[in-house]
């Protein structure tokens, strides 16, 4: 995998996050606690899950096992009573972790070998494992989230019966490469 590469992954990791950035401010403080059913998860759920991922997998990646001793999973799967401010802080923890040991590797560490529950992986299949396992998860988040807001949902992609228009916006422009946004510092992408 070359550098580039890489840069592309990065980015599909912030756009996802920003996906879940997105849901996660359209939705209600009460309502980031919804269960449709006890084995449903809420968003809160989610949001507590991928941190444990995150944390557990992020750190030390290249030198420990991506399934740390002290990582109790089955906790992260529990309703605990918590705010807004608490989840934030372990949604951005989780994706600091992911970012920090992402920018930190060199073309050289990725062929090397690391291992989640004793399995070995090459860094780019372990990247590439959690690059579609943190995406299912976002897009349970943007589910629960659109039907929570219902009406007062903002697309998070091209809304409804606009498909049309954007695509003709899209291509009146010159070709270009994905690009991010200045504000946002996400990959322009819709989909």
């Amino acid at each position: 995998m070359s550098s580039q590469a890489l840069e592309g992954i990065i980015k599909q990791f912030q756009y996802y996050k920003s996906l879940g950035d997105r849901t996660i401010q359209q939705v209600e403080d009460a309502a980031l606690f919804y269960q449709f059913n006890e084995e449903s998860n809420s968003i809160a759920i989610i949001i507590r899950h991928l941190h444990g991922n995150m944390v557990s997998r992020w750190t030390e990646f290249l030198t420990a096992d991506g399934e740390k001793e002290w990582r109790n999973r089955d906790a992260e799967f529990e309703v605990v009573a918590t705010t807004r401010e608490e989840l934030m802080a372990l949604w951005e923890s989780g994706w600091q972790c992911l970012f920090k040991a992402l920018n930190a590797l060199t073309p050289a560490d990725l062929d090397k070998v690391v291992y989640i529950r004793n399995q070995g992986h090459t860094v780019e299949e372990a990247i590439h494992r959690q690059l579609a396992h943190y995406p299912y998860h976002v897009g349970q988040m943007v589910y629960i989230g659109k039907m929570l807001c219902r009406t007062e949902w903002h697309s998070l992609s091209i809304p409804k019966n606009t498909s049309k228009e954007f695509n003709a916006e899209m291509f009146a422009k010159e070709k270009q490469r994905a690009h991010f946004t200045d504000e946002q510092k996400t990959p322009v992408q819709k989909d």
